[in-house]
Order: structure tokens, then C-alpha cells, then sequence
């Protein structure tokens, strides 16, 4: 018997860093450049092997008025952490726009996959892209969210 749960907190089984804070100036560095995140071995949890994985990627911004930063993603697996192969093709996960007069944005954006399609290995590879040129800025980070253990205890 299943019941609803008040405590998100104690329902999840796993959690892991997923990529690490990446900074991106418009038309400079970092602007539209993959990110790779962190190599998280799928296998090693204490609750055990889960059933899927969501990344979440949040992000700030300082933009100009009506320009925009658009972050995309992808998830890839990896049997040996080092050959990677993409098992959800890049998306668009989150954008943010300049309001009147430039303004600072927040928000996050999320990707997800059952991990019955990966090897022991998974990773979130980040782009972060903004569209004006010089001035803005952007911040780009990653957690990932393990859900559905293989076993209920």
C-alpha cells in the first residue's frame, strides 16, 4: 500500500552534483558551449540502482531588455565513463528573457531519462546561449534527482 507523502525530502532516494556552476559572457566565453557534467556511476547508491534520473539546471542571468538566454541539454550514458553516447538528443530546457531596461532572470530548467536505456554511467552536458553580444551574463549549474529504486524496501 502506497501513501501520499507530505515530506518530499524523505522520498528521495538519491540525489548527486550534477555540474558545477558554468559561466557564460555573450559572445565570449563560455556562450554557446557545451558544458559536461560530472560522471555520476549509476550503481553505487545505498538505496541501490534506481529506475530513472531527472537533472535539474538552474540558471541566472543578467540580460538586456528583451534578450535572451536559452539553455538547452542532454543526457548521455556511458558503460566505462568515458566512451559517451547520447540517450536524450539536446532540448531546449529553460529561457529566460530581459525584461524593460535589462534585468537579472532566474530559473530551471529539467531533463529526465528511465535509466533502463543507460549503462553504469550518466551525465548532463549543458549549453548555455545568450543572445545579445558583450554584456550579459549567465550562470549554469546541474543536480541530479534518482527516483523509483529497482527494489521497495
Amino acid at each position: 500500500m502506497f501513501a501520499l507523502q507530505r515530506d518530499i525530502a524523505s522520498e528521495l532516494q538519491a540525489v548527486a552534483f550534477a555540474l558545477a556552476a558554468t559561466a557564460a559572457t555573450a559572445g565570449g566565453s563560455g556562450d554557446n558551449t557545451a558544458a559536461n557534467g560530472a560522471t555520476i556511476n549509476v550503481s553505487t547508491f545505498p538505496s541501490g540502482r534506481q529506475e530513472s534520473v531527472a537533472f535539474l539546471i538552474p540558471a541566472r542571468a543578467v540580460l538586456a531588455a528583451a534578450a535572451t538566454l536559452t539553455v538547452s541539454a542532454k543526457i548521455q550514458t556511458s558503460d566505462d565513463g568515458s566512451g559517451w553516447v547520447d540517450v536524450v538528443a539536446p532540448t531546449t530546457v529553460l529561457t529566460l528573457t530581459g525584461g524593460s531596461g535589462g534585468t537579472t532572470e532566474t530559473g530551471v530548467g529539467k531533463i529526465g531519462v528511465s535509466l533502463e536505456y543507460c549503462g553504469t554511467y550518466v551525465r548532463v552536458v549543458v549549453t548555455p546561449d545568450l543572445s545579445a553580444a558583450n554584456t550579459d551574463t549567465a550562470s549554469v549549474s546541474s543536480v541530479a534527482v534518482f527516483g523509483g529504486p529497482y527494489k521497495l524496501s
